[in-house]
């Protein structure tokens, strides 16, 4: 088994087929967005699949340390970023074709007018061992 995020963006993606934001869709048509991700994730936790999932607020900040005896140093808030991550899923599957497999699934959600937005999600596999450092450096 391996663990991918599939990760979906507010914004940074290139766009959907499907490209109306959610701030304007209808109550009903958030409902039935809501209730496929939903849907999907029971269907991945019946078949040993789905490990997590949360979504994300648009706001936020980056936080840095501040060096030895200071206050952490906060930049933001996030919204104005190009890049904007609106949630993510982890799945554990058998191989990279069945994760490809899922994105594609989830990338089909219902969005404005009950039609499929065709969101493009960030597929990332989880780093099994940590990289080796160069000896030569």
């Amino acid at each position: 088994m391996a663990k991918y995020m599939l990760i979906k963006h507010y914004r940074g993606a290139p766009p959907p087929v499907n490209d109306v934001p959610m701030d304007q869709w209808s109550p009903e048509e958030v409902t039935a967005h809501v209730e496929y991700m939903n849907n999907f994730a029971a269907k991945l936790q019946e078949t040993g699949e789905f490990v997590d999932a949360q979504a994300l607020s648009e706001s936020g900040a980056w936080v840095s340390s501040g060096g030895q005896g200071q206050p952490p140093r906060v930049d933001g808030p996030l919204s104005e970023d190009k890049d904007l991550i609106a949630g993510w899923m982890i799945i554990d599957v058998a191989d990279y074709d069945r994760a490809v497999e899922l994105a594609g699934e989830l990338s089909a959600a219902p969005g404005s007018g009950g039609e499929p937005i065709h969101e493009w999600l960030e597929l990332r596999p989880f780093l099994e061992s940590p990289p080796e450092a160069d000896a030569g450096s």
